[in-house]
């Protein structure tokens, strides 16, 4: 079975407050729910807006379940920014260990 490349993780309990997060989801699924303080750059956008990512300090990447943003972290690192972390589970995980949300929808936090 292929494997892609290794990239680094971090477990939702290890994300501190103060945490540079970098959400890859798409439009719909960041609306419906996210944590407050992350900046959204959908996967796709991330070549063109790669100057827009910290490179001093460490980002953890999130998905839904943690596929695309271990893409991202990938590229990233590929590109130069080696501070870059997987979130372990994703935004799944996020919601499960009960950490803030907020949705842009108008209706209550959730996964999508």
């Amino acid at each position: 079975m292929f494997r892609g490349p290794s990239v680094p993780t971090v477990s939702i309990t290890d994300v501190t407050e103060d945490a540079f997060i970098l959400d890859v989801r798409e439009d719909d699924e960041w609306a419906a729910g996210h944590a407050p303080e992350a900046m959204h750059v959908p996967m796709m956008q991330i070549p063109a807006r790669i100057d827009e990512i910290p490179a001093d300090r460490d980002v953890v990447v999130v998905c839904r379940v943690g596929g695309r943003s271990a893409q991202v972290v990938a590229f990233l690192q590929q590109n130069g920014l080696e501070r870059t972390i997987n979130l372990d589970g994703g935004m799944a995980h996020w919601a499960a260990a009960g950490r803030p949300m907020v949705s842009e929808d108008g209706g209550a936090p959730r996964v999508a």
